[in-house]
């Protein structure tokens, strides 16, 4: 399947020189592995695309709800220091 997402311009750049590997989305359309997700650059200043797509095949995809995550940290710790997502490369 194939899937469009709006992808501001300073993250848009960091995907295209390969530093940020990774994308974190609201859980709100459906996505697996083995999609291709293409990414429209977006600016929100002018609230338009810049013309610039990219695409990249999805790999592992996860899904939590804050309080599954609660298993993990207390809930207190979660609204006080955020998530942080963490990219892992060879």
């Amino acid at each position: 399947m194939k899937i469009e997402k709006k992808v501001w311009p300073e993250y848009f750049q960091q995907i295209l020189n390969g530093k940020k590997t990774f994308e974190l989305r609201l859980n709100d359309f459906d996505i697996s592995e083995g999609d291709t997700l293409t990414l429209k650059e977006w600016d929100p200043e002018t609230k338009d695309y810049t013309g610039r797509t990219l695409e990249k095949q999805v790999g592992y995809v996860g899904r939590w709800k804050i309080y599954g995550l609660t298993k993990f940290w207390p809930r207190e710790d979660i609204d006080e220091k955020g998530l942080q997502v963490i990219s892992l490369k060879d």
